[in-house]
């Protein structure tokens, strides 16, 4: 069963949503979910 998602809109700057385009084309995945792997990423390390 899919998670239900929701729209989340934030300003970041230029050079970073260029590097995550890259990263993603890359990967050959979605930027929304590199950026989802990031926020978990930084959960966890602020969950200690």
């Amino acid at each position: 069963m899919k998670k239900e998602k929701k729209m989340f809109t934030t300003r970041l700057d230029k050079e970073i949503i260029k590097k995550l385009k890259v990263l993603a084309a890359q990967k050959d995945k979605p930027a929304n979910h590199l950026l989802e792997e990031a926020l978990l990423d930084l959960f966890k390390k602020h969950s200690k």
